[in-house]
């Protein structure tokens, strides 16, 4: 007997699709919970930097609960212009970013690893980030960064590597413009990370010096093979979408970035499986 034809039908997996308030930059904090809720997002990331509201766990919440979106992550203030929010010691910034996820229903701290001269903190990160997974639910998410360049130099910026596949961590972050920066394939990476990787910041770029974070499709990253991938594997973290907005001449050009970044990712963001037809 002939075995029944069977159709396709279309995977969705249950990762969320969220927007990184960084996003909306130079737009505030609670601009990106307006667009976020417009727009359809799934949640918010949380970059936290020098906007007061991004530090302030009650206002987080306050807008959280007026626009009906829920805060999914919080991206510790690890970058060089937040090297003095939450405290100069990064450990208590981590903490401080563990506690704001804990109150704020977050399930994932983004971190990056040190920068070389934070020789101290440098030298303890693994263990230490291993330390503090231990002791709550919430993911610590190691985030991928890239060797900083200048014409034909290469400095190797952050400790103990750019490439953070090569230490030993619980979860991941992979972020898309990262890897076009570091001109690395970031499907390997992809695969280094197997099932830890916890979290994804999708961008795009074309493998500039510059961390160039376009909106998904205008670069040369496989933001849509991995996408497709993701579905086929049923990963079940965060998509965050995290690009930069800053060229925008107004309002309506950086919300339909952001749209068109929304409507690319959930496009994907599916596979294709075949079941038996009744």
């Amino acid at each position: 007997m002939a075995q029944p034809a069977a159709d396709p039908a279309v995977r969705i997996p249950d990762a969320k699709v969220v927007l990184s308030t960084a996003s909306v930059y130079p737009e505030s904090t609670a601009t990106a919970f307006e667009i976020a809720a417009r727009l359809g997002y799934d949640g918010i990331e949380i970059m936290v930097w020098t906007d007061p509201v991004s530090q302030d766990i009650g206002a987080l919440r306050r807008l959280s609960d007026y626009h009906r979106v829920p805060i999914r992550a919080i991206h510790a203030p690890c970058l060089l212009i937040t090297q003095r929010v939450w405290s100069t010691d990064p450990w208590v910034k981590l903490q401080r970013a563990q506690a704001a996820a804990e109150k704020l229903g977050a399930s994932t701290v983004v971190v990056h690893p040190p920068f070389r001269w934070q020789r101290q903190y440098a030298r303890d990160f693994v263990s230490g980030i291993w330390r503090m997974a231990d002791e709550t639910d919430v993911r610590f998410a190691v985030e991928n960064m890239y060797p900083w360049r200048y014409r034909d130099r290469e400095m190797l910026a952050y400790a103990p590597d750019w490439d953070v596949t090569k230490d030993d961590y619980r979860h991941f972050t992979v972020d898309l413009s990262h890897t076009a920066t570091a001109r690395t394939d970031t499907l390997a990476m992809v695969d280094r990370m197997g099932d830890r990787l916890a979290h994804v910041h999708l961008a795009d770029g074309k493998g500039s010096a510059k961390d160039e974070h376009l909106v998904p499709g205008r670069g040369d990253q496989p933001c849509a093979e991995l996408l497709e991938q993701l579905a086929r594997t049923g990963f079940d973290g965060h998509v965050v979408i995290e690009v930069n907005t800053r060229r925008a001449m107004s309002a309506a050009e950086r919300e339909a970035d952001l749209a068109e970044a929304l409507a690319f990712t959930r496009l994907h963001l599916a596979s294709t499986t075949q079941v038996p037809r009744s």
